[in-house]
């Protein structure tokens, strides 16, 4: 290659060019790393499980790249050129790639997912661990009067590690609130395009056959507008497949993916792809849920609802007349207002939300634990199944000794927990946990169509005692019927387990072997 010319104290605009490259390529190469964690995360569960194992499979599928580099030795430039365009084209449409496959293949089709997931994920980081060593290699061929090896190693990876800083803060705050997981993989794989761009431009007078790689550039760069520009009906045909009735709404927030659906049979709600109720049998749940802890206390005025931000579990709270006012604390601002202010939704909670004596608290319910001394007569915990760590927390003798600090005396709390039937471990985990807190743990089960036969425990400091009295109006409970509940046939019978701790949190583990035995 033929050195580009530069004064010794002066830097040519390439030199800057390529240093510049070297922040967007760590840029683009994290953003495809942590958007195929989110996707895997989002789609199978786990998240620490999934983040793991993407990131693992990068890194040594960068390793062999970064190995491989060696063996190119002419022709840099194009080289380079080449690798940029493949991993914007590759790696930019990995997400919706994912997406779409997702959408199409059946429900227990995991293992080839998995296999296409970790097959484009080492692909991208074979070819991210291609570029840096070629980038390191193109500076010292063409500016070797300003490098030393130690200068042109420290300058490469300090605009390497910059790159990966900006990105790793803007890919949650910024890129998917805004964007989404489809829209930003396309966004940073017209980056690498436009690095190709510009290498095919700053150095035009050396590459051969230049007009061969400028249609290439132009293809990808097509392709990866026409990707943005679709990538709204993309979403919205593999959603409608995925839940496979008319879709509603469906929006990314800040912390999940939210989408409701409704049909002839009634109104479903998604998040991050698992059914949280459906408006033909919820009301099932969440009296199951409710009422049994609420009548047996007698005479609940202050409630503490943690999760249960579609408003169903507040909406069966109210019907106890004498219940003054009820705090609901609920991670995502997005559901509460959803269930707030959607008229097909607040006619399911019956406008519960907006109710006077309701106030809607925005927070980390163990977080926020921590920081309040209020107590509460009933504490409703409505969590989502523990499917990652984050979740897990919420199912652990930390979080229930914090409930127990927040019970007045004489208090139950409620929580919901998983079925007894298909998870079994899962659910006496549960139990072992609350009796490992302290508290006196009181099972229970109901059938709900839609789940199956689903599971509950009611936590106090005194024994549970079935109301002899249940609010008018509910369409399952009745109090002749509470003793039944409370009676678990040998299938669904105690087993031993130990209970869950914040410190290794086997719950989740527990969890997904047992739901995961469903799917095969």
């Amino acid at each position: 290659m033929t050195p580009v010319a530069a004064a010794p104290n002066r830097i040519a605009p390439a030199e800057v060019a390529l240093l510049a490259s070297v922040f967007v390529v760590a840029a683009c190469g994290l953003v495809y790393e942590l958007a195929a964690g989110a996707l895997a995360s989002y789609l199978l569960g786990d998240s620490v499980l999934q983040f793991s194992t993407v990131i693992g499979a990068y890194l040594f599928a960068m390793g062999i790249g970064s190995w491989l580099s060696r063996f190119v030795e002419r022709q840099l430039v194009a080289q380079f050129l080449r690798i940029e365009l493949l991993v914007g084209l590759v790696g930019g449409l990995m997400p919706a790639a994912l997406f779409v496959v997702h959408s199409w293949l059946p429900a227990a089709a995991v293992a080839p997912f998995r296999v296409l997931l970790y097959t484009l994920v080492g692909l991208v980081g074979l070819l991210v661990g291609l570029e840096i060593p070629l980038v390191m290699r193109i500076l010292k061929s063409h500016f070797s009067e300003r490098y030393a090896l130690k200068e042109l190693v420290a300058q490469v990876l300090t605009f390497d590690y910059l790159g990966a800083l900006v990105v790793a803060l803007a890919f949650p705050l910024v890129f998917v609130p805004h964007l989404g997981l489809v829209r930003t993989g396309v966004f940073f794989g017209l980056l690498n395009a436009g690095v190709a761009v510009w290498a095919l431009w700053l150095f035009r007078a050396e590459l051969r056959r230049w007009g061969a790689h400028a249609l290439a550039c132009a293809a990808v760069v097509a392709a990866l507008l026409a990707a943005m520009a679709g990538a709204d009906h993309l979403t919205t045909w593999a959603e409608d497949r995925f839940y496979g009735e008319h879709v509603v709404f469906r929006e990314s927030s800040d912390y999940q993916r939210v989408v409701v659906t409704s049909g002839p049979a009634g109104v479903r709600l998604f998040l991050n792809g698992n059914l949280q109720f459906h408006s033909r049998d919820e009301y099932r749940y969440h009296e199951a849920l409710v009422h049994p802890a609420m009548a047996a206390h007698g005479a609940p005025r202050r409630v503490l609802v943690l999760g249960g931000g579609d408003g169903m579990a507040v909406r069966e709270v109210l019907k106890h007349r004498g219940v003054e006012r009820v705090t609901l604390v609920e991670l995502d601002p997005r559901m509460t207002d959803l269930f707030s202010t959607r008229p097909l939704l607040t006619t399911l909670n019956a406008g519960a939300l907006k109710d006077p004596r309701v106030e809607i608290v925005n927070a980390d319910a163990f977080g926020w634990l921590e920081r309040q001394r209020e107590v509460f007569d009933v504490i409703v915990v409505d969590f989502p199944d523990p499917t990652n760590f984050a979740l897990g927390k919420l199912y652990t003798t930390s979080f229930y000794q914090l409930v127990d600090q927040h019970l007045a005396a004489g208090g139950f709390a409620t929580v919901q927990t998983t079925s007894p039937l298909i998870a079994r471990k899962s659910f006496w985990t549960v139990v072992a946990t609350i009796e490992a807190a302290g508290l006196t743990a009181t099972p229970y089960h109901a059938h709900v169509p839609s789940f199956g036969e689903w599971g509950f425990v009611i936590a106090g400091r005194r024994p549970f005692r079935a109301a002899t009295a249940l609010p008018p109006g509910l369409r399952f409970l009745t109090v002749e019927g509470l003793p039944a509940l409370l009676h678990f046939p040998p299938d669904m019978a105690r087993v031993d387990a130990e209970p869950n701790r914040l410190s290794n949190q086997g719950l989740v583990h527990t969890f997904e072997e047992e739901w995961g035995r469903v799917h095969q």
